[in-house]
């Protein structure tokens, strides 16, 4: 995870060409193997799309994202947004993968901005976000390793 206190970076490389990963990254189906099961997401600017997962009332987290896409440039680049859907305040955090192809496979740079660092809630949600994105980009290697 990063030093920067706003920022969650993670570095993970595949055996996987780039196409491929883009597919695993942007496909409903295989999205809900790795991350969450969208609801309406499709990888094109503009598109809106929710999420749902467990509520954690400790971080005033309700268990449903609501995301737009902000960028999708097929196999380099996907950015959203991610908030809670039913928070008050939205928190700005944007969501970037990043594929770089390497040798016979690809590299991801994976960010999650927009975390204050002057709020203990916010820092702790950082923490265990970080922990669970990591788990997920593991998570889709096993996706990736099935396909």
């Amino acid at each position: 995870m990063s030093d920067d206190l706003t920022t969650i970076e993670l570095d993970h490389y595949y055996p996987h060409p780039p196409e491929k990963v883009w597919r695993a990254l942007t496909t409903p189906e295989l999205m809900g193997q790795w991350m969450m099961q969208p609801i309406g997401f499709e990888p094109v600017a503009g598109n809106i799309f929710e999420m749902k997962t467990q509520p954690m009332p400790g971080q005033d987290f309700s268990g449903e994202i609501r995301g737009e896409v902000l960028e999708a440039i097929a196999p380099q680049r996907l950015r959203l947004t991610w908030d809670d859907a039913n928070a008050e305040a939205r928190t700005g955090w944007i969501i970037t993968w990043e594929l770089r192809p390497e040798g016979r496979g690809t590299r991801i740079l994976f960010t999650h901005t927009g975390f204050d660092p002057d709020d203990a809630t916010a820092q702790r949600t950082r923490g265990i976000m970080g922990k669970g994105w990591a788990s997920m980009l593991d998570g889709l290697q096993r996706v990736l390793a099935a396909e």
